[in-house]
């Protein structure tokens, strides 16, 4: 009989402390930041330029993992299949958001995979070319272009990036035709031009700005249709002579879908602390990309239903095509 009482009193006692157990709180390890590009491109400057203030706002390391190829894609559909636990965010661009989808239909993902946090950053591509190629302006781009149809390569940082749909619209709206040749980031098309194997590129500004100082790529211009205050001393596109032209690029965080609203707020909030703190504005202004918050991430959510329409009414126009 005290056996009986005994264990009667140990599975209550089980069930009272099971009942009073509380989730560990969030977060409680490390946090995975993947970013599609390989290391030396804009994402991933702008991945290990908050990463340490992020960090320290979530209470975590952060750790960043680079996971290039497809145009960003191979790192969108890792983390749309990650646990939706807070402990796997993309940092994207359009790129994975918008474009690839539209290009791919069957592509592993969908956009509604993944879940808007906030926007951090926005910035004007750079338009550069080889030295060499003795070009020194945007109509001395299009003449060399139009004179020899597609002999000009202009790399960008993959099918589907940024830099590909700039220079998309670039031969759209010029009639310009150049050779699409893509990398797997934005370090490696950058290295493409200082080299000779291509000879233009729309890339970013923290790959192409560095470059441009020593003297090993000329910029011929911005992608705004205005100078940008991020590089005053570039053209914009009305005053390079190509007044129609206007493209500017985004970075945000992204979560997969059915990650709990508190940890999405969690992630949301420390981004923003991250972000604002004087020592990561300053380190990407320098490099030409301008801190850009929403407000919220339903915010972002409304703010990416429009800007994809741009991007995909521009993946059609100008007839991008997966190469």
């Amino acid at each position: 009989m005290k056996t009986r009482h005994f264990a009667t009193a140990l599975a209550l006692g089980a069930l009272s402390h099971a009942s009073w157990a509380q989730p560990a709180p969030y977060p409680g390890k490390p946090i995975r930041l993947v970013i599609g590009f390989a290391a030396g491109g804009a994402a991933d400057y702008v991945a290990r330029s908050m990463s340490e203030s992020f960090g320290r706002a979530m209470g975590q390391p952060v750790v960043v993992d680079n996971k290039p190829g497809n145009g960003s894609s191979i790192a969108a559909d890792i983390v749309a299949k990650s646990p939706a636990d807070g402990y796997t965010l993309l940092i994207a661009s359009p790129s994975s958001i918008s474009v690839n989808p539209a290009l791919n239909p069957k592509i592993g993902y969908a956009p509604s995979d993944l879940l808007p946090v906030t926007k951090i950053t926005t910035s004007p591509l750079v338009l550069a070319v080889n030295p060499a190629a003795g070009i020194g302006s945007v109509p001395e781009l299009i003449a060399a272009a139009k004179k020899e149809p597609d002999k000009l390569n202009y790399s960008t940082s993959g099918n589907g990036s940024a830099p590909h749909l700039g220079a998309a619209l670039f031969t759209l709206l010029t009639g310009a035709p150049m050779t699409h040749v893509p990398y797997k980031g934005g370090s490696l098309a950058i290295q493409s031009v200082m080299a000779g194997d291509t000879q233009v590129t729309f890339g970013t500004s923290p790959s192409v700005l560095p470059m441009a100082k020593g003297g090993r790529l000329k910029v011929l211009a911005v992608s705004t249709r205005e100078r940008s205050p991020l590089v005053p001393d570039l053209p914009g596109m009305r005053e390079a002579g190509l007044p129609e032209y206007h493209l500017e690029f985004w970075y945000g965080i992204f979560v997969p879908a059915g990650t709990p609203p508190a940890v999405v707020k969690k992630i949301f909030e420390a981004a923003r602390t991250a972000m604002q703190q004087p020592s990561v504005k300053t380190g990407l202004a320098r490099e030409g990309t301008e801190v850009s918050l929403s407000t919220s991430p339903e915010e972002f959510g409304q703010f990416l239903v429009s800007d994809g329409r741009f991007w995909v009414d521009l993946v059609k126009n100008a007839k991008v095509k997966v190469e």
